[in-house]
């Protein structure tokens, strides 16, 4: 079966309207295009994302079903408060965007990452311009866990997360949805739902409800730039 996808210009930012993504791959809109921080944002701020392999073309999805969490919503289990009590982390705000992004990406080995080198230096640059944000869990001066993403607004666009220790992108992501939710931060975007993000608080919701969300919370900034800053400090109890 052939697919036909609208390519994007070089010199508009524009993309199609998200209900003409394929259900066939789910969510699929369009191709090509770049990854400039402008088009990144547009996107972000549309409701759509990039997703392609090494050797893809820039692929770009809105898919029918959204995994959200609203931070208030964050299931923090008996025992990961119990592992908190004992643990000895220190969680961070944007201390480290670049490690967390190359760590995503290299812990998942070149077959199965889509966090390509174009990608990292893209996303590089949202960071720089205070677009992108990482949070880093800490053990002692080793990274042991982490996520990054975009915000818009009132809406936090989650893109991957990391873990070498028990816990480690639980607590950066428990963590940072108190730390969002302290600064007016509503929806927190894990964009496919699976059961280790259900079973801490993501629901599934339909793409026209996501975008009815984004559009109305993605244009009051809440998190200004990119200073680092420590979120959390925990020593054994």
């Amino acid at each position: 079966m052939t697919l036909f996808l609208p390519p994007l210009a070089q010199d508009d930012f524009r993309f199609p309207p998200v209900d003409e993504a394929l259900s066939h791959p789910d969510g699929l809109l369009a191709i090509g295009g770049d990854l400039s921080p402008a088009r990144l944002m547009s996107a972000y701020r549309s409701g759509i994302f990039p997703w392609f392999g090494e050797d893809d073309p820039l692929l770009w999805w809105s898919p029918s079903e959204r995994a959200v969490i609203q931070p208030s919503d964050f299931h923090a289990s008996r025992s990961l408060r119990k592992a908190a009590k004992k643990s000895a982390y220190t969680i961070t705000l944007n201390h480290a965007f670049k490690t967390v992004i190359a760590t995503c990406a290299a812990i998942r080995g070149p077959e199965q990452t889509w966090i390509t080198d174009e990608m990292q230096a893209a996303y590089c640059q949202l960071h720089t311009q205070g677009d992108a944000h990482s949070v880093e869990v800490w053990q002692n001066d080793l990274l042991v866990g982490g996520l990054y993403g975009v915000a818009v607004g009132q809406v936090f666009c989650g893109e991957s997360m990391f873990s070498k220790a028990t816990n480690a992108s639980k607590f950066a992501l428990w963590q940072f949805s108190q730390y969002f939710a302290q600064l007016g931060g509503r929806y927190i975007d894990c964009q496919m739902m699976t059961p280790h993000l259900a079973s801490l608080g993501a629901k599934p919701w339909t793409r026209d409800a996501f975008i009815t969300a984004l559009q109305a919370h993605r244009d009051r900034p809440i998190i200004q730039g990119c200073q680092p800053q420590q979120i959390a400090d925990w020593r054994p109890q």
